[in-house]
């Protein structure tokens, strides 16, 4: 990698970092105590006032379940092929079917009978939501709405709007999910018929 995009990469470290923390809901203070590196060292790596380092790298990576490839936003190496690191929160699995951490994000769930465990609150946050239903079935509390959706079934809102999606049972709902930054929503284009 000549020096001029090594450097380029090394710069975008901090932003993607942030992102990527934001993404996941978390504070510095939290992903302090999960990594060991220090509330301040964590800001100055997202600011861009501390260099990235493989020590302070790798510890991070392992907090937010990605390769370093991923954390640090690495030049494709010429293998397309996206091999997904499961990721599991409160019971779901998230299977990333892109590489990027930010603008549109495309991931696979897998939410089990009677997901999401112990919480039953509407929640709201930045961003757009497109979700189509491989197999199983998917309740999708909406604002007022309360959508029951079946294998082949679809739905995009605002993540603005109150929302809560779980697995009214009885097997496991596989769920291909479509989520970008607000304002970014899902532009489906069909070619016209041919005569």
């Amino acid at each position: 990698m000549a020096n001029d995009e090594g450097d380029a990469v090394l710069a975008a470290v901090g932003p993607r970092l942030r992102a990527m923390r934001r993404q996941r809901g978390t504070t510095l203070s939290r992903l302090a105590e999960t990594t060991g590196i220090s509330v301040s060292t964590l800001s100055r790596l997202e600011s861009g006032g501390r260099r990235p380092t493989l020590e302070l790298l790798l510890p991070l990576a392992k907090a937010y379940q990605v390769s370093l490839d991923d954390l640090v936003g690495a030049p494709a190496t010429g293998d397309p092929r996206v091999r997904p690191q499961p990721i599991v929160r409160h019971g779901v699995t998230f299977l990333p079917l892109t590489r990027r951490s930010g603008g549109l994000q495309a991931f696979k769930q897998i939410l089990p009978p009677g997901t999401p465990y112990g919480h039953e609150e509407l929640q709201t946050h930045e961003g757009y939501e497109w979700l189509y239903v491989l197999s199983g079935r998917l309740r999708l509390r909406l604002a007022e709405h309360d959508l029951l959706l079946t294998a082949g079934e679809a739905a995009e809102f605002d993540t603005h709007l109150p929302h809560l999606v779980s697995n009214p049972g009885p097997e496991p709902a596989e769920v291909l999910n479509l989520f970008g930054p607000q304002g970014e929503r899902l532009h489906v284009r069909a070619r016209p018929e041919r005569s």
